[in-house]
């Protein structure tokens, strides 16, 4: 599914005038150092996590694979939202963006270009981890039971660890692009700094508010009214969070899978509008 979205969205770069600036932004967001020092961050980890005994009696997998996960979308949301600032903000400000509207391509092609281009980065990065991820759980499945003395696990059983993992990444790429399209719209308006803050609000907040929401731990009325607006307008990220299927070793369903990625279409849709919105009438000058 990766590989087929980031083809598209390759197709889409060499056939569209918003597709050289997604072009010329997937580009720019590779060469920054912190592309790829974020990226050699995250494989340490995953192979640090890989070896280090969590003594968990016996659940060291479990725990890889919610480390692991973690690692992913935090490291990938990083390099989203500083690529998202970088490349739209500081371009608005730094009066780029002024000298590319003087050619022929309006502002909406301006915006759609800047986010697909940051998607695409954010894909490129987080394959190679994905395929490196998948490939340590294989290896621990079988380094575990080694080191327990057990019976060497075939390779269907450590096939069926992996499949269950699958879905993780991609509700994780789901959460990563929704960010992503939050922070494109404040960046039309707003500083990096301000867009850091920003998303890390919306982040926790959009995990958090959910939960409270379901559980009816608000008692207060207009603190409970309050609470179900924010996570309305707010995206509901709480969504992606499979930590409980993995603690479980349960299998995601892929009809969640699928509404998954309608909501977060959808979501990315009513973002990328508002970034419509905002940049429409932002003085360039």
């Amino acid at each position: 599914m990766g590989l087929g979205l980031l083809a598209a969205l390759l197709t889409y770069a060499y056939s569209s005038k918003a597709g050289v600036i997604a072009r010329a932004t997937t580009k720019e967001a590779i060469r920054q150092p912190v592309f790829l020092l974020a990226m050699a961050i995250a494989l340490c980890l995953l192979v640090i996590n890989t070896f280090l005994p969590f003594f968990s009696l016996g659940e060291d997998v479990k725990m890889l694979k919610d480390c692991g996960l973690a690692t992913i979308l935090i490291s990938a949301l990083l390099i989203a939202v500083w690529t998202a600032s970088t490349s739209v903000a500081d371009e608005i400000e730094g009066k780029t963006a002024m000298t590319l509207l003087s050619k022929p391509i309006n502002r909406r092609q301006f915006v759609i270009g800047k986010y697909l281009g940051i998607v695409q980065a954010v894909l490129i990065y987080m394959v190679p981890l994905a395929i490196a991820f998948l490939l340590l759980i294989y290896y621990k499945v079988g380094y575990d039971a080694k080191e327990s003395s057990a019976e060497a696990p075939g390779h269907a059983e450590r096939m069926a660890v992996l499949i269950q993992v699958i879905p993780g990444l991609l509700l994780i790429f789901m959460e990563v692009i929704v960010l992503t399209a939050v922070s494109v719209a404040i960046s039309t308006r707003l500083p990096m700094v301000v867009n850091l803050t920003a998303c890390f609000a919306v982040f926790v907040i959009g995990h958090l508010t959910p939960v409270l929401v379901q559980a009816g731990v608000v008692k207060i009325e207009f603190v409970a009214f309050m609470a179900r607006l924010i996570a309305t307008v707010l995206p509901s990220l709480e969504l992606f969070n499979i930590t409980a299927a993995v603690a479980t070793g349960d299998m995601i369903p892929p009809i969640y899978v699928t509404w998954a990625a309608v909501y977060c279409a959808s979501y990315c849709g009513a973002a990328i509008l508002m970034a419509f919105i905002l940049f429409e009438d932002r003085d360039l000058a």
